[in-house]
């Protein structure tokens, strides 16, 4: 990826306060000015954690995000180390590998969450322009979207394992905060493969994004609504989507055979349209590498679904596939 322009009562123990009625100003339903704003979490800044110095200039958006969007740093795994020290030191540990790997001038993301609860500023100036709540720093965590939207790295790997509660409750307060800084409803709150051909943030946590919405929407104080979004097939997949995408990859001239298995001449023919048409890979990944060519997602779907059916109808219709 290149650098580019709840239970409420949970999360009051855990030191969020808001008033619903409050917050509900912040959405247009009552005056923003009579509202108290969603408490701000702790969050340790790149002076605190020793941060490298940017190796060029940090973009200030002169506008809002429009979507928060969550990811998981794949490595270094489910630690089971959750202090403090080990959440400074593995926003330490990202910064290196993005800037020295990946040649970008600083941290991809705007916020780290640690699996022990501790949230950490990755690019910098992310929580001083954050709190002024009119615009937002550019990151380079989302491929083609870096300018409309604000991204959390969760540490861990959550294909198959879930998260710790921790974790979970520092990003469900983090998110109120950021989605009350800047008036996002909960349904722009996204994972990165809404965005990308990539398994971020893993199956178990994308799973859960529907209950994050919620939790947040509760703190809030407004509902939560739920969009069909493109499925992600990679290979080893089966089944009827898979079938559906081999029909409409053979639509674009592919050949590949209509079995519902997503085999290696799928997995080529996918990462050859996606060569063709510009689209690079997006994996997630915050300390080291990770192989997702070939995988078929969000920016891969609007290239083959072109028929008489619009692409939100395809989204809806594979959504119940």
């Amino acid at each position: 990826m290149a650098e580019s322009g709840f239970d409420r009562r949970l999360l009051l123990k855990g030191g969020l306060t808001v008033t619903a009625a409050g917050t509900l100003g912040l959405f247009g339903s009552t005056p923003a000015s009579a509202s108290p704003k969603v408490a701000a979490p702790r969050v340790y800044t790149t002076a605190e954690w020793n941060a490298r110095p940017a190796t060029g200039a940090i973009v200030v958006e002169n506008h809002k995000p429009t979507y928060i969007v969550v990811h998981h740093t794949v490595s270094p795994g489910n630690v089971e180390d959750y202090s403090l020290d080990h959440a400074l030191q593995i926003s330490r540990d990202i910064q290196d590998f993005h800037m020295d790997t990946r040649g970008w001038i600083d941290t991809g993301q705007q916020f780290t969450n640690s699996r022990g609860g501790f949230v950490t500023e990755g690019r910098h100036r992310s929580w001083e322009i954050l709190r002024g709540g009119t615009r937002h720093v550019q990151g380079a965590n989302v491929g083609n979207h870096n300018s409309e939207c604000i991204g959390i790295e969760n540490e861990g790997l959550y294909s198959t394992v879930d998260v710790t509660q921790a974790l979970w409750d520092s990003l469900v307060q983090l998110i109120a905060y950021i989605a009350d800084q800047y008036g996002i409803t909960p349904e722009f709150i996204k994972g990165h493969r809404d965005f990308n051909s990539t398994e971020c943030p893993g199956q178990v946590l994308y799973n859960r994004l529907p209950e994050l919405r919620t939790a947040v929407g509760q703190v809030l104080g407004i509902a939560a609504v739920e969009r069909a979004e493109w499925p992600l097939l990679k290979p080893g997949d089966t089944g009827p989507k898979v079938l559906t995408a081999q029909r409409l990859l053979r639509d674009q001239g592919a050949k590949v055979p209509t079995d519902g298995v997503f085999g290696k001449s799928t997995k080529d023919a996918v990462a050859a349209l996606a060569a063709s048409r510009g689209v690079t890979p997006h994996a997630c990944y915050a300390t080291s590498q990770t192989d997702e060519t070939g995988f078929l997602g969000a920016d891969i779907w609007p290239l083959i679904t072109t028929s008489a059916r619009t692409s939100l109808d395809w989204k809806s219709l594979l959504a119940h596939t």
